[in-house]
């Protein structure tokens, strides 16, 4: 079975498929980040493999992929030569390390050796849910219905994210989100 989705959210959903063998997930998808999407399917579905494309070469978000139980982490500019390579290996259970992810992660590394300590959000995930749809330009009340939460919940997680990062409005907040890479520019 092949399903496609237009979100997080639904990409979870329609993982919980049995049919479904491999979720190839997007980092900066809207509404849940593939990260997202990914912890919970590894909650849910742990014998679903688990594959993530991204147009960031960071450090951050190959370490949080593999966190989140990704057997792969593709580059999107290398995706047309190692995205179908990356696809078998992953389902023969083998990991798959796209080389432009790894390259620039070896050469900022001093002797190609990683410290162990990796960069960590300050907020929970469903503060970075908010965030996301903050930056997609959603009210408090359509982000409300979309979480399924009350706009006081809303209003409480938008104060502790401003609070916790130090920011002051909407603002800042949609430049956090793109600068972490939640939503694109």
């Amino acid at each position: 079975m092949v399903a496609e989705a237009g979100d997080g959210a639904e990409a979870v959903k329609l993982a919980l498929n049995p049919d479904i063998d491999l979720a190839i997930l997007d980092i900066s998808m809207p509404r849940m980040t593939g990260l997202q999407a990914a912890r919970e399917l590894q909650q849910r579905r742990p014998d679903l493999r688990l594959l993530v494309l991204s147009m960031h070469e960071s450090e951050q978000y190959f370490y949080e992929a593999l966190r989140a139980g990704a057997s792969g982490y593709v580059v999107k500019r290398a995706a047309d030569r190692d995205l179908v390579e990356a696809c078998r290996a992953t389902m023969r259970g083998e990991p798959f390390l796209d080389q432009a992810a790894v390259t620039p992660l070896i050469a900022d590394s001093p002797s190609g050796e990683c410290d162990g300590e990796e960069p960590r959000s300050p907020l929970t995930p469903r503060e970075t849910e908010v965030i996301k749809l903050v930056a997609e330009s959603y009210t408090n009340q359509q982000i409300a219905e979309a979480l399924t939460i009350s706009e006081k919940t809303v209003e409480r997680h938008r104060a502790n994210i401003l609070e916790k990062l130090g920011m002051r409005d909407r603002v800042e907040l949609t430049r956090y989100a793109i600068r972490n890479g939640l939503v694109e520019a």
